[in-house]
C-alpha cells in the first residue's frame, strides 16, 4: 500500500483540508502548495459533491462555490497534476462513493496512482461494502482510509484490523464544523483502536484552534483540520494562500509541542 503511515513515525502529523476548485482552479493549486509550505504532513483535498452527508455548512458552501466554478472530477485531478509540479506533499482525497463509482473504480484509482494520491477518505462507504473497492485500491497502492466514530462500538475491532494508511477518528457526533466541545471518551476510543492495530490514528471534525490541535495531538497520532481552513478560503478568496500558510504554521507549532514516542 502507500507510505502514508510513515508520515506518522516519530512525529505527530497535521492533516489540513481544502475543497478543490474553491474559489477557482489556480487558487486551489496555490492553497495546496501553501499548506505544504506551512508544514502539512498530508493534504486532504475534498472533491465537491451535491449531497455531502458528513459535511457541515462551511464545507457545503465551499462545494457550491466549486460548482459555480464548473468543477468536474477531471478538474480535481488536473488541480493535483498542477500542484505536483510544485510539491510532493502526500495527498488524499475526501470523496463520496458515487463520484468514484461514476468515474469508474479502476480508472479513478489508476489516476490517483499516476498523480501520487495516496488514499481516499469515503464517509459513505460502510465497512461491509469496502470489498467492492479495496482490492482495486490495493492493486494501485492507494489506501482506503476508514472512519471510526464514537458510535462504532463493536465494529471497531474489524474496522481497525483491516485499516491501512491511517484511521480517521471522528471527534464528535454529527457533521463537520468548528466545535468547542468534543466527545469526552476520545482517549478511550483511541486506546480501544490501538488494541487491534498499529495503523496511526488522526482526530478530525471540529478542531479549529492551536489549543485544540495540541490537545488532540496528545491523544492521537495526528490532527485533521478542515472547516477552519475552508472558512479562511471563503473569506480571503484569491488571497487565501498567504492566510492559510500562516494558520498552518500556527497549527504545526501546536502539534509539534506534543512529541511522538520514537519508533524503535
Amino acid at each position: 500500500m502507500s507510505n502514508l503511515s510513515d508520515v506518522f513515525k516519530n512525529h505527530k502529523a497535521f492533516i489540513p483540508f481544502v475543497v478543490a476548485d474553491d474559489p477557482d482552479f489556480a487558487t486551489t493549486v496555490k492553497n495546496v502548495v501553501a499548506l505544504a509550505n506551512g508544514g502539512a504532513d498530508i493534504v486532504e483535498l475534498g472533491i465537491p459533491f451535491s449531497d455531502p452527508v458528513a459535511d457541515g455548512p462551511v464545507i457545503q458552501a465551499a462545494d457550491l462555490r466549486a460548482f459555480d466554478a464548473k468543477v468536474r472530477t477531471k478538474t480535481v485531478f488536473e488541480i493535483v497534476e498542477a500542484a505536483r509540479k510544485e510539491t510532493n506533499v502526500p495527498m488524499v482525497f475526501l470523496t463520496y462513493l458515487n463520484i468514484v463509482f461514476k468515474y469508474g473504480y479502476e480508472a479513478f484509482l489508476k489516476r490517483c496512482a499516476d498523480l501520487n494520491v495516496s488514499g481516499l477518505v469515503i464517509p459513505d462507504l460502510p465497512y461491509e461494502s469496502r470489498d467492492e473497492i479495496v482490492p482495486i485500491a490495493e492493486k494501485y497502492g492507494v489506501d482506503i482510509i476508514p472512519l471510526i466514530t464514537p458510535t462504532s462500538g463493536h465494529r471497531i475491532e474489524k474496522i481497525a484490523k483491516s485499516a491501512s494508511g491511517f484511521i480517521y477518528v471522528v471527534s464528535s457526533m454529527g457533521i463537520t464544523g468548528e466545535r468547542n466541545e468534543f466527545f469526552n471518551g476520545l482517549k478511550d476510543l483511541v486506546t480501544e483502536i490501538k488494541k487491534y492495530t498499529d495503523v496511526p490514528t488522526a482526530i478530525g471534525f471540529g478542531v479549529h484552534t492551536p489549543e485544540q490541535a495540541q490537545a488532540m495531538a496528545g491523544i492521537a497520532d495526528g490532527v485533521i483540520i478542515g472547516s477552519a481552513i475552508v472558512d479562511i478560503v471563503a473569506k480571503e478568496k484569491q488571497n487565501a494562500p498567504t492566510a492559510i500558510e500562516k494558520f498552518t504554521k500556527q497549527i504545526r507549532e501546536a502539534v509539534d509541542s506534543k512529541k511522538q514516542v520514537p519508533v524503535k
